[in-house]
């Protein structure tokens, strides 16, 4: 699949989306000198082109009582089993990203819980499901990035020809 050629209206849009995903498409036209009417057609074409998958909330877990992270990588006792854990870990709430992975983990997935008693009862959760072998932990100290925006920024910038 080839990617979508942006052009400079496109670019502008998702730069004023970035900074703020509430911005109206009244005031991005504004701005940029174009009808909002123009803005609007233009996200459902990034939208229907997949580059705009929606707009996401932020939180602080931390003030919700959630800031525990930890990374579980995950042992497959198969890998055909791959995908039936990863439906297992879908219906875990607090398996918040998992990825399947290559090295010495078949899945690695972050968890976001209360404590550690918390984490405890997450962790043997995932290793009592059927095709997982063993578990490894590690515990996330702190999380001092949590963007996208440099990359995006970047990515936008790097398409401007």
């Amino acid at each position: 699949m080839t990617a979508m050629k942006l052009d400079n209206v496109d670019r502008e849009i998702l730069r004023h989306l970035l900074e703020d995903a509430r911005k109206t498409y009244t005031d991005i036209a504004k701005e940029l000198g174009v009808s909002p009417g123009t803005i609007h057609v233009r996200v459902k074409k990034l939208e229907k082109a997949g580059i705009i998958k929606g707009a996401s909330l932020q939180v602080d877990y931390e003030q919700l009582g959630y800031g525990f992270i930890a990374f579980v990588g995950v042992y497959l006792s198969k890998t055909s089993a791959t995908h039936e854990v990863i439906a297992e870990l879908k219906a875990i709430p607090e398996v918040t990203v998992a990825h399947i992975a290559t090295g010495r983990f078949g899945i690695f997935a972050k968890i976001r819980c209360q404590d550690t008693k918390h984490a405890k009862e997450i962790i043997f959760k995932i290793s009592d499901i059927p095709g997982v072998s063993n578990t490894e932990t590690m515990i996330a100290l702190e999380e001092p990035i949590n963007s996208s925006k440099a990359l995006l920024t970047q990515i936008l910038h790097l398409n401007e020809n």
